[in-house]
């Protein structure tokens, strides 16, 4: 399971990047609101989201996230504790709410309370399409309208996990975690081969160009 921390205070983001390792979670860490904003658009399994933050705040976090259409569970953390603070980060996308300071364990239990309620739309998905693309997990066919195309295994696991998260930039590192593994060399272009690899599958001499490159981000693949 993977946890983005947004904590700007490093005690608190190293005390929960810790606890969380030593119980198998991976962990990131963003220390700022424009920083959270970004790791935020890449696919994890919840976020642990504190209220006060330098550049944005929680809220702001969690509005922006939303309007990404992020659907990832949403943990805020914060010194704020009235009713209104609450129903204010509810309104805002937030899922839970748990005041400062907290015991490690409450935290653990949310956490894993939250995950339970997460439908896990990659399992979950046989089929998947993108305009005219469409992907069977089952079968492992791809075709784009009436056309069948032959894909290796690599460049099957890289086209479903961009169709199971469609129109959302996602990073080099995270498509390396998710497809290559977690302990990948970052380093590689990897990524940028199999794109170029599925480029020419995928798109061709199509009109309509699914697979887009995301400046200073990765790529996605949309419809739009």
């Amino acid at each position: 399971m993977r946890v983005l921390v947004i904590e700007d205070d490093e005690r608190i983001s190293s005390f929960i990047k810790r606890g969380l390792e030593a119980d198998g979670y991976l962990v990131d860490v963003a220390h700022d609101g424009q920083e959270g904003v970004q790791k935020g658009i890449d696919p994890y399994d919840i976020i642990v989201l504190d209220l006060l933050l330098p550049g944005k705040n929680g809220h702001e976090i969690c509005q922006d996230l939303r309007r990404e259409q992020v659907k990832t569970p949403i943990l805020m953390l914060t010194a704020k504790d009235t009713l209104q603070d609450k129903l204010s980060g509810f309104d805002k996308g937030a899922d839970d709410y748990l005041t400062k300071p907290f015991a490690f364990e409450e935290l653990l239990a949310r956490i894993k309370a939250l995950l339970r309620r997460k439908p896990s739309y990659d399992e979950a998905t046989t089929l998947l399409q993108v305009a005219d693309l469409a992907l069977n997990r089952e079968t492992r066919e791809v075709c784009r309208g009436a056309q069948a195309i032959a894909l290796t295994k690599q460049e099957f696991d890289l086209l479903a996990f961009l169709m199971s998260h469609p129109n959302k930039a996602l990073s080099r590192v995270s498509i390396l975690e998710q497809v290559w593994g977690y302990h990948y060399d970052t380093l590689t272009n990897v990524v940028d081969v199999y794109i170029g690899y599925l480029r020419k599958k995928i798109d061709g001499s199509h009109k309509k160009k699914l697979l887009q490159t995301v400046r200073d981000i990765g790529y996605k693949i949309s419809a739009n």
